[in-house]
């Protein structure tokens, strides 16, 4: 991680803006209803001033919904959703339509919702999100939305690795097609969705309906308040360790792998030991680190610091000006795959030191 107070280099032909664009991530594996929830989400005027990026106009079927095209790969929705497929490398495709935005080319947008692939893999999403230095200054992660079916979806996650790492790094749990299922394995497979991931939210869609409002807004950014929302972001209580996690003696599900957790300390953390400690849990683990989210009492600092990552990489530290609430202690939520918490525990014991750890 770089230190607290680094920044990332401008770049000299765009002005940054003064706050960032929100970006939702909409992942779900093959089946899962995500295209039809996302014809839905197309349709409604909350989705007004949103950039799209779609893999492939055909596949949601938006032909009653055009205004007109507007650039290149471009459309106007009636919903006044500016919608664009991504032509070659994502990145590239983000920098053009901020580009396009900022020369008026296209109408101006105040968010972007990027729709992945059915077998894709959010992490690389995430990690490019944090690490390009043209985008990091112009947009941020508000939140990633993984669709789940709610007749099928046990049996994908028992099956494919890929359909439980988009449900374990979510923000929002989409339980799709309820309509078309036993009311009893939806529970089940809610519940298991609640060990999987404590902190998101499972919402039920039937027919692909679910209000825009009910899913932007889960990151770290509170646009209400205009302010950082700790609290909200990081759910710390969500890792009680009440919640359980039965499902990891079950050697035959995915998600047996999967843990869920957080970890405190009380006294204030020095941070270059932090950082190594950290730089040590990426050399050696860092494909299983799937979601790292952190508030922390660094020496020195006067407000505490904020840290989130994914796998081998991490989004530039952000200092709050001041404590959310009288709670100072440093708070580490952790979803890894194949990784215990004493792991944790034992080793920021080691490089910190001391033996306030709880």
């Amino acid at each position: 991680m770089t230190a607290p107070e680094q920044g990332q280099a401008q770049d000299q032909d765009l002005a940054v803006p003064d706050a960032p664009l929100p970006v939702s991530v909409l992942t779900g594996f093959l089946g899962s209803g995500k295209t039809t929830v996302l014809r839905h989400l197309l349709a409604q005027p909350d989705m007004a001033n949103t950039a799209v990026i779609v893999n492939e106009f055909g596949e949601i079927g938006l032909d009653h919904m055009l205004v007109e095209n507007a650039k290149e790969d471009t459309i106007l929705l009636n919903s006044g959703c500016l919608c664009c497929t991504v032509r070659g490398d994502l990145v590239e495709t983000m920098r053009r339509l901020f580009k396009q935005r900022v020369r008026r080319e296209i109408p101006p947008f105040d968010r972007l919702v990027i729709e992945t692939t059915g077998l894709a893999d959010p992490a690389p999403i995430l990690q490019t999100l944090m690490n390009d230095p043209f985008l990091v200054e112009r947009f941020r992660l508000d939140g990633v939305i993984a669709t789940v079916d709610a007749a099928n979806g046990g049996t994908t996650l028992d099956n494919h690795f890929e359909s439980v790492k988009q449900a374990a790094v979510a923000d929002r749990l989409l339980l799709t097609k309820t309509d078309a299922a036993e009311p009893d394995a939806a529970e089940a497979l809610k519940i298991r969705l609640k060990d999987l991931n404590p902190a998101a939210p499972v919402l039920p869609v039937s027919q692909g309906e679910v209000e825009a409002a009910a899913l932007f807004n889960a990151g770290l950014y509170d646009p209400t308040t205009k302010t950082l929302d700790v609290q909200r972001w990081l759910k710390p209580e969500a890792y009680d360790d009440d919640h359980g996690h039965d499902h990891h003696h079950d050697v035959n599900r995915h998600d047996a792998s999967i843990r869920a957790f957080c970890i405190t300390r009380e006294e204030p953390l020095n941070w270059d030991r932090l950082n190594s400690w950290v730089e040590m849990l990426i050399m050696l683990y860092g494909g299983n680190l799937l979601r790292i989210k952190g508030i922390l009492n660094v020496e020195d600092c006067q407000g505490p610091v904020v840290i989130h990552g994914v796998q081998h990489m991490f989004h530039p530290p952000s200092q709050l000006e001041s404590w959310p609430d009288a709670d100072h202690r440093s708070r580490l939520v952790f979803i890894t795959r194949d990784l215990e918490k004493e792991m944790f525990e034992h080793t920021l014991e080691a490089f910190a030191g001391g033996s306030d750890l709880t």
